[in-house]
C-alpha cells in the first residue's frame, strides 16, 4: 500500500508502518468499594487516554482496567499474544508493584509508565480522600521503577496531566520509536555491488546489522539490475524523464540521451526494489572502460534519489549503515540525505557538507536541479546528478558508528542550515551552523569514531533518537562541543 506524497510532485511514498500500542490502566481494588465514583471517574480518564494514543497514528489494544494481580497476569497474557510495539501502563491512583510485575515480564513489549493526573492541580479546599485518589498516580512511581530495577528491565515514565501537551508530546515519542524499533526488525535492505576499494570505514559485517537493528540484508548482483533494465519499455521510459522534469529542473549540461538513460534505469531500480521487496538500498560498481555495468552504475542516481523521496534510501558508496541511518531519520519525518564533510567555511562559521549522487528530494529548500556531469569525481561513468541544498532551519545528523568490538554507536548533532554561497557541480550542499567554531565541531563529530559518511534531516531529532536508541539497545553520542 501507498500514500501520496504531496512534496515531489506525482510520486507516490511508501507507507509507514503503524505502531502497535498495548494500552492498560489499573488500580488498587481495595479502594472501589470505599469510594464508589473512583473508579468510573479513572476509567474515563483510561478512556481519554486511548483516543489520545489512537491520535497518534498508532494502532490500541484496549485491555481494559486491572484491578489486583490476577486480572493483571491475565492482561499480561493477551497483550503477548497481541504482539504489541510498547505496552502503555496508565497509573492514574496507587496500585501495588505486584500488579505491574506480570504485565513487564510476559508482555514482551517494553513499557511506558504514565502518571497524568485529570488537571493540573488538586482543589484542596474541597477534595475529599477519594477525589486525591484520583490524582495520585505519582505515589507508586518510585515502587514502579524499583521494581524495574531489581527486575532487570528498563524503566521509562511520563508525569503530567491528561491534557498537558508537553506529556503527550514525551508519550509520542516514546511510541513512534517503539513503532520505528519494531519496524525495523522486518525491514530488508539491499546490498548491491562491492565495497568501494580502500573505504575501510564503510565496511560493514552483514550479520551485526541484523543483530544490532534487525531485519534482513539481501546481496544482490549488478546483474539482478541489468537483466530488469532491459525489459524496460521505450514508453517507460519516456514516462519516467517525464517525471524528471516534472520534480527537477534541468540544467543545460543535462544530455538527453543521459537523461533517457537514468529514466531507463530508474525504472528497472524499481522494479528491483518491488522483486525483492527492500526498504533501503546501497550499492557501488567500478566497471571498466564504459561498459554495461558501469553505465548501469553510473546511471543510478535519478531512480535512487526518486526512491529515496518515496520512503526507500538507496545511497552508493556501498553505505549500508548509511542507508539505515536514513530510513531512521525518515520515518521520524525528518527525510535524511545522503552526506558527507565538504569543507569549512571559516569567514562564516560554518561547515559545509553534502555528497554528489542520491538526495532526499523532499527536504530540497528548493526546486531540485539536475545537472550532467561528463566525470563523476573518484568514481567511472558520467550522467546526471542531484543539486540542491536542504531546506533553511533546524537540522540533525546521524551517523552509524561501528566500534573495535563490532557494536552499533548512533553518533548525532543539531544544528542550523542557513544561506550562503553553495558549490555548482552537481552536488547536494549545505551550509550547518553548530553554534561553535567549525574546526571544533568537525574535530569532535570525528573523535567519535563516525565513518565519512551519514544522514541529514530537518528538524532537532536528538530527543527523538534517544527513545530509539534505547529501546534498540544501542549507545548515542550527541557531539554538542
Amino acid at each position: 500500500m501507498t500514500a501520496t506524497d504531496d512534496r515531489p510532485g506525482t510520486l507516490e511514498r511508501v507507507a509507514a508502518r503503524r505502531p502497535k500500542v498495548g494500552l492498560v490502566a489499573g488500580g488498587l481494588g481495595a479502594y472501589w468499594p470505599q469510594f464508589p465514583d473512583l473508579l468510573p471517574q479513572l476509567r474515563r480518564g483510561a478512556a481519554r487516554v486511548a483516543e489520545r494514543l489512537a491520535a497518534l497514528s498508532a494502532d490500541v489494544v484496549d485491555t481494559g482496567f486491572v484491578s489486583d494481580a490476577t486480572d493483571a497476569a491475565r492482561v499480561a497474557e493477551e497483550l503477548r499474544i497481541a504482539g504489541c510495539d510498547i505496552v502503555v501502563l496508565y497509573v492514574p491512583t496507587y496500585l501495588t508493584s505486584s500488579m505491574v510485575a506480570p504485565i513487564a515480564q510476559r508482555a514482551g513489549a517494553p513499557v511506558l509508565v504514565l502518571n497524568l493526573q485529570p488537571t493540573e492541580r488538586m482543589d484542596h479546599a474541597s477534595f475529599d480522600t477519594g477525589q486525591w485518589l484520583a490524582y495520585c498516580g505519582a505515589c507508586p512511581l518510585p515502587e514502579i521503577a524499583n521494581l524495574f530495577e531489581r527486575l532487570g528491565l528498563a524503566f521509562r515514565s511520563v508525569s503530567g496531566h491528561l491534557e498537558e501537551e508537553r506529556a503527550w508530546a514525551k508519550i509520542a515519542r516514546w511510541v513512534v520509536a517503539a513503532g520505528l524499533s519494531a519496524a525495523l526488525t522486518r525491514t530488508r535492505h539491499g546490498l548491491m555491488g562491492h565495497l568501494y576499494p580502500g573505504m575501510l570505514d564503510v565496511s560493514t559485517d552483514l550479520t551485526m546489522v541484523t543483530s544490532q537493528f534487525g531485519g534482513h540484508v539481501e546481496v544482490l548482483e549488478v546483474d539482478d539490475l541489468r537483466v530488469r533494465v532491459a525489459q524496460v519499455g521505450d514508453g517507460e521510459a519516456a514516462a519516467r524523464a517525464a517525471l524528471a522534469r516534472e520534480v527537477f529542473d534541468l540544467d543545460a549540461t543535462v544530455q538527453a540521451d543521459d537523461l533517457t538513460w537514468a529514466a531507463r534505469v530508474s525504472v528497472g531500480l524499481d522494479r528491483l526494489v518491488a522483486d525483492f521487496d527492500l526498504d533501503s538500498l546501497a550499492y557501488y560498481h567500478r566497471g571498466l572502460d564504459g561498459e554495461l555495468h558501469e553505465r548501469l552504475a553510473a546511471g543510478l542516481i535519478l531512480g535512487a534519489s526518486l526512491l529515496t523521496a518515496r520512503g526507500v534510501p538507496a545511497v552508493g558508496e556501498y553505505e549500508l549503515r548509511t542507508s539505515l541511518a536514513m530510513l531512521v531519520l525518515d520515518r521520524l519525518g525528518a527525510g535524511g540525505s545522503f552526506t558527507e564533510l565538504q569543507a569549512l567555511d571559516l569567514t562564516d562559521d560554518v561547515v559545509e557538507m553534502g555528497h554528489d549522487g542520491p538526495a532526499h528530494l523532499a527536504i530540497s529548500s528548493a526546486r531540485p536541479l539536475l545537472r550532467g556531469l561528463g566525470v563523476y569525481h573518484g568514481k567511472r561513468g558520467h550522467g546526471v546528478s542531484v543539486e540542491f541544498d536542504v531546506a533553511h532551519g533546524p537540522v540533525t545528523l546521524l551517523g552509524v558508528a561501528q566500534t573495535r568490538d563490532g557494536r552499533y554507536r548512533l553518533v548525532a548533532a543539531e544544528g542550523e542550515t542557513v544561506p550562503g554561497p553553495l558549490l555548482q557541480i552537481g552536488n547536494t550542499t549545505s551550509r550547518v551552523d553548530f553554534g561553535c567554531h567549525p574546526g571544533d565541531w568537525v574535530d569532535a563529530w570525528s573523535a567519535t569514531g563516525v565513518h565519512h559518511h551519514w544522514a541529514l534531516g530537518t528538524g532537532h531529532r536528538v530527543a527523538d533518537l534517544r527513545a530509539f536508541a534505547e529501546l534498540k539497545g544501542l549507545e548515542l553520542v550527541e557531539v554538542r562541543p
